[in-house]
């Protein structure tokens, strides 16, 4: 919990350097093929900030976000072996990079749609479509529309609700955190009850 609370905390200071957009882009990149924190937490920071550029950031946050996809669809694709396993072994996603597989020999958009719009890890499907050769534009469509979905959601209720959302999640950062691991398991459960 504090390693995730030191690394909310950093992504958060980024809201208030000169780069914030650009590191809103490269956040979004790296957490579709590898990294922990998702692009929402500094998404909400930057739109409190300037709630009238809160599209301009859901763009940058999405367009960052397809692009780090593809990037783990090629890991997938061309460097499963050497870099794509080091990666699912190292954030504990073996079993589920085998579920996924199942997933996208019944319905690949549908999986890779819930992937990107809900807190279930969209690296691992980012990674397994490379190596499940997915088509790339039927990756690319399913990618923007759950991503920018779920990303314009979160940019409208801060351009509605303004600071009040960022106050209540730094208020009950724990809680928030035990919720969003919750989903996430809810997710996998989700993908599994499907399988049946």
């Amino acid at each position: 919990m504090k390693l995730i609370r030191k690394l909310y905390d950093y992504t958060l200071s980024w809201a208030e350097r000169p780069q914030a957009l650009w590191a809103l882009f490269f956040l979004a990149f790296i957490e579709s093929s590898f990294f922990i924190i998702p692009p929402d937490v500094l998404l909400i920071a930057l739109c409190t900030g300037k709630p009238k550029r809160s599209f301009i950031f859901v763009a940058v946050c999405t367009i960052g976000s397809i692009l780090g996809g593809l990037f783990g669809y090629m890991i997938g694709a061309f460097f499963f072996a050497s870099v794509g396993q080091s990666i699912l072994n190292f954030l504990h996603l073996n079993s589920a990079f085998i579920l996924v597989q199942e997933k996208y020999t019944q319905n690949a958009f549908l999986a890779i749609f819930a992937a990107a719009f809900t807190p279930i890890p969209f690296k691992v499907f980012t990674i397994t479509a490379g190596v499940c050769k997915i088509k790339l534009s039927t990756f690319i469509l399913a990618s923007f529309l759950g991503r920018g979905l779920r990303f314009t959601i979160v940019g409208s209720l801060i351009y509605i609700f303004g600071a009040k959302i960022e106050k209540l999640i730094d208020k009950h950062f724990n809680l928030f955190t035990i919720v969003f691991t919750i989903l996430l398991f809810l997710g996998f459960a989700a993908v599994k009850y499907l399988k049946h």
